[in-house]
């Protein structure tokens, strides 16, 4: 059953929200970050990771000068070192009170954009916009090696990392999913989405790899989380010398989200967009 966990107490996430006619910057509800990492042992300010939250907003509108509409769709990256996460609805509603709102240029909609989404997740946060037709959102393969096909039985479908396991080889490879399922905290609706993982290190066992990513299925959090616990449990179970970890989300009311978590010096092939987003 879903709960409200009490940093969502106020959100608009689960209620009934009325559109907002105006522009209102007060609309976005920042998460601390910490209250679910503090379980898997990471500290703010001693992050194990680098990475960022990549979002796609595809009903990004507002009026010019004259009142005519504009639309386009926004890129925000958003730094995992950020203190806060932003909760999707609110960023959501945020975005939709854009709608009637005058801009005299698109400089101003990007300032403003970037100004408080900085305010709310207590960093600077990356703004892009693009025309719905430009070539950089047009979708992409993940690189790498498919888990998909592998034939196994599968019966827990709750997190373990007692599926990772290691052989003697050393390797360098890029492993993927598309079976990434996870929950939504507080209505319980599913999130679904595709998961890569590139590696140095003593190669993973190839089911059990599969057999923990299924096991998100039943599990309820944030994307953003779900890819860090993703990411604690491999440097754990498998110790590699180089780790990334990247889910891309399908989109829902409008914005994707993708997280990424890697140690330093690695980074994901960008732009990145996969066709079900």
């Amino acid at each position: 059953m879903s709960h409200r966990p009490e940093t969502l107490a106020h959100a608009p996430l689960g209620r009934e929200s009325a559109y907002p006619a105006q522009y209102d910057p007060a609309l976005l509800y920042p998460i601390p970050r910490a209250a679910n990492r503090g379980p898997l042992g990471i500290v703010q300010g001693q992050l194990p990771f680098i990475g960022e939250d990549e979002w796609h907003a595809f009903e990004v509108s507002w009026l010019n000068g004259r009142g005519k509409p504009i639309v386009a769709v926004a890129r925000f990256r958003l730094p995992a070192e950020s203190p806060n996460l932003i909760e999707s609805k609110s960023w959501k509603l945020y975005l939709n009170s854009f709608n009637q709102t005058r801009f005299a240029d698109r400089d101003e909609v990007i300032d403003t954009l970037a100004r408080d989404l900085a305010q709310a997740a207590g960093a600077p946060v990356g703004v892009a916009l693009f025309d719905v037709d430009a070539d950089a959102l047009t979708p992409r393969r993940l690189p790498g090696e498919c888990l998909d096909g592998l034939d196994i039985d599968v019966s827990d479908y709750t997190p373990s990392a007692d599926h990772l396991a290691v052989g003697d080889e050393v390797v360098e490879e890029t492993l993927y999913s598309h079976l990434l399922k996870s929950n939504c905290p507080v209505t319980g609706q599913p999130d679904w989405g595709s998961v890569m993982i590139r590696y140095k290190g003593h190669k993973l066992d190839r089911e059990g790899l599969l057999r923990y990513l299924i096991g998100y299925r039943q599990h309820q959090d944030f994307h953003e989380h779900c890819v860090e616990h993703i990411f604690t449990d491999l440097m754990q179970q498998a110790e590699p010398s180089e780790l990334l970890v990247l889910a891309r989300y399908v989109r829902r009311g409008g914005l994707d989200i993708s997280p990424w978590r890697a140690t330093p010096g690695l980074a994901p092939p960008s732009p990145l967009r996969l066709a079900r987003q």
